[in-house]
Parts: structure tokens; C-alpha cells; sequence
């Protein structure tokens, strides 16, 4: 009974294959938009996060100014000095280590190739901050840190760029006008959806890059690790205590230094990026709401057309139910048609999309399934209707319509 319902519903939709078609279409573009958008806001989730992780956990960056840049248009905060430094590692409890950064930029020069980069000036501490593991060499020798010596460690985008994906260890090379000694390559980070290529780098101690490229010995960065053992709110107030002491900052005074920890940050962009998907994704789902009206509408043309074939089929015997049967079964035929299209093209759209956003590619299953009940939903809610219409014709009304 069912198998004659099901064949029946296959070959009215296959009498009218380009009308099907463009009935299906409303489904189609619903099922990939709303697909296409959830996996690629999950994708970016998992990148930001990754990237946030790549940076470390129990870390504390802490900058001059209420915000990234300056902010408001006064005067420009000071910058944070050697004691300062000092102070928070020998003052605060549950703080691991502290890495002072003072950067610039410059071009870097190796045997004809030149690259403009990033120059990072900090100490050892960076590396037990934020683990960066090293592909090969060193990182910095205590009398290197002291003495200010003209000795680097580079990223792979450098490495790349100057010497040909080679090995770097042991040669030197122009950066600015100063000859860098190349001590360590670092292993690859790759794109930061927020900070640029994370691998375009070159990391020298501190006091070279004040002496030789800033020209002062002032501190614009501050990476606080902190012990896991201690609550990061806590190790957060006792630094901002410790700075408004400091920076004589007293009474309701607001701070002139802003302190971000990474876990914050990466619980804002997630909760951001899950906030814009779900608004864009919403806007996609009102096209499965459109394509179900089109399933309606077709499908009410359809039992016009086909009033007396329903008036032949009831008087010979069949009855009301197995009329509303075939029109329900061939419009949900033809949603869960456009759901399975809507869902290979997603997919692919999703393949081609992801390496342009530097994201990866995921396949939800869950979000796949959920998709495609949808749409077997919509066929179900929208063809119920004129299926009703269809079984609720009489007979031998149906057998007179022209």
C-alpha cells in the first residue's frame, strides 16, 4: 500500500521535473545557506580558540592605556619600566614568570632577499609564559640577556623569506642596520584571525631591541604567567594594585593601564562569533520558511490540475486517507529532494569557503541531521494542507471539473 503511494508521488514529480525542480529550490538554498553558515561559525569558534590556546593559558597581558590603543584623547599613558617588571615577579604571589616586550619593525636583509618584519625585544621568560617550542638552537644565553647582544631567533614566515626555508641556525643577517646572529627558529603558529601572521617574527633580547631600535628603555608589554595552582581574578587585583601604587594612581581615579586575560579574551570572541552565526544563520532560515510556502503553493496547483485523476481514484475505490497519503508523501519527496541537494551543496561550499577564511573544515553531523529533518518537517507542515484538500474532494464534483 505504502510502496503504491510512494510510486505514485516518484512519478508525479518526475512527470514535471523542472517544476520540481524550482519547487525544491526555496529548500535547497535554505538547507545549504543554514548549513553552510553553523559550520563555518563552529569553524572559526575552533580557530579562534585554538589561536587563543596557541598563546598559552594562565596568561596575563597588560598594556599602558584603558584599551588596545590609546583611547580618549588624552595624553598618552607612561609606559611600564624595568621595576616594574621587577616588582610584579617579586611582589605578587602565583605569578610564574614575566616577559617585558618592547617591539618595533624593520627589513631584514640576507644575501639579496629582504623582508619587512616584526621585531620582538623580551627574555627567557617569554618562552616559559607562552610555550613556542623551537625547531632547532637556543633561545637566550643570561649573558646574551645582560649584555644586550645583537643575537635573534627568528619565525618560520622569516625563514622562509630569507633564506629559502633553510637552515637559519648559525647565519647572519641585516635587520634595521644592526647584524643578527641566528641562534633558533621557531615552530609554526600560523594566521591569528586577530593579530596577523603570529610566524612573521624576530625575537632578540630586550635590551638590544631598546638600545639599538626603540632608543628607550620603556616597556609597552607586559605577559604575566600565572601558577595554576592560584585563581587568575586574584593574581589580576593584586597587579592592578600593585601598578596604581606604582603609577600613583589613588582614590576613584580610573586605571591608566588595562590588564586582559587570555581566557577572557577568547571567551568574548567565541561568544561574539557564536552571537553573529546564530543572527546570520537565522536570517538564512527564514528561505526554508519561503521554500515551504513554494512546496504549498505548487502543490495546491497540483491538485487543481489533477481534480478529476482524484475523482477517478475515488470513485473506483480509494479512500480519502490514501489520497491525502500520496499528496503528503510526494510533498515530503520533494523537501527531503531539496535537503539532500541543499546538503551536498553545503558541503561543498564549506570546502571551498574554509581555506578562504584560514579555518578548518568540519563535517557536523549532528547540524546535518537536524538540517534535513527540517526539511522533511517542512514538507510534512506545508503539503498537509493541500493534501487535505485533495482527500476532502467529492467524487463526483471532482469527476465534472474540466
Amino acid at each position: 500500500m505504502l510502496g503504491t503511494t510512494i510510486l505514485l508521488a516518484v512519478r508525479s514529480i518526475l512527470r514535471h521535473k523542472l517544476r520540481s525542480f524550482l519547487t525544491t529550490l526555496g529548500i535547497i538554498i535554505g538547507v545549504a545557506a543554514v548549513v553552510t553558515m553553523v559550520t563555518l561559525g563552529k569553524a572559526t569558534t575552533s580557530a579562534v580558540q585554538s589561536q587563543i590556546a596557541a598563546l598559552g593559558t594562565n596568561i596575563l597581558q597588560i598594556r599602558p592605556g584603558q584599551g588596545f590603543g590609546r583611547g580618549g584623547g588624552g595624553p598618552r599613558p607612561p609606559d611600564f619600566k624595568e621595576a616594574d617588571v621587577e616588582a610584579i615577579r617579586e611582589q605578587v604571589a602565583g605569578v610564574n614568570a614575566v616577559a617585558p616586550q618592547a617591539q618595533s619593525t624593520a627589513t631584514a636583509i640576507y644575501n639579496g632577499a629582504n623582508w619587512s618584519t616584526t621585531i620582538n625585544g623580551t627574555t627567557n621568560d617569554y618562552f616559559r609564559v607562552q610555550p613556542w617550542p623551537l625547531t632547532s638552537g637556543r633561545t637566550f644565553q643570561p649573558a646574551e640577556e645582560q649584555a644586550g647582544k645583537a643575537v635573534c631567533i627568528i619565525g618560520n614566515t622569516v625563514r622562509q623569506n630569507l633564506f629559502r626555508g633553510g637552515e637559519a641556525v648559525g647565519h647572519r643577517f641585516r635587520i634595521g642596520n644592526v647584524s643578527c646572529d641566528v641562534i633558533g627558529t621557531l615552530s609554526t603558529r600560523g594566521q591569528a584571525g586577530f593579530g596577523g601572521d603570529q610566524d612573521d617574527v624576530v625575537i632578540m633580547p630586550i635590551k638590544t631591541v631598546q638600545r639599538r631600535f626603540t632608543g628607550s628603555r620603556d616597556i609597552r608589554l607586559l605577559l604575566v604567567g600565572v601558577d595554576a595552582a592560584y585563581e587568575s581574578s586574584t593574581v589580576q587585583a593584586s597587579i592592578s594594585d600593585l601598578l596604581r601604587e606604582r603609577r600613583n594612581i589613588s582614590g576613584g581615579k580610573e586605571d591608566d593601564f588595562n590588564i586582559f586575560d587570555t581566557a577572557q579574551i577568547s571567551a568574548t570572541l567565541t561568544g561574539t562569533t557564536t552571537l553573529l552565526t546564530g543572527i546570520v544563520t537565522a536570517v538564512a532560515a527564514i528561505s526554508l520558511v519561503v521554500g515551504g510556502i513554494g512546496i504549498m503553493n505548487i502543490m495546491l496547483v497540483s491538485v487543481t490540475e489533477r481534480t478529476r485523476e482524484i475523482g477517478i481514484r475515488l470513485a473506483i475505490g480509494a479512500v480519502a486517507r490514501e489520497v491525502l497519503m500520496q499528496f503528503l508523501v510526494e510533498a515530503i519527496a520533494l523537501s527531503c529532494l531539496g535537503g539532500v541537494v541543499g546538503l551536498v551543496i553545503a558541503q561543498l561550499a564549506v570546502l571551498a569557503l574554509a581555506p578562504v577564511m584560514q579555518v578548518p573544515y568540519l563535517f557536523e553531523p549532528q547540524i546535518n541531521l537536524i538540517a534535513f529533518a527540517i526539511a522533511a518537517l517542512i514538507g510534512v507542515v506545508f503539503g498537509y494542507f493541500p493534501a487535505r484538500r485533495a482527500a476532502g474532494l467529492n467524487p463526483i464534483d471532482a469527476l465534472r471539473h474540466e
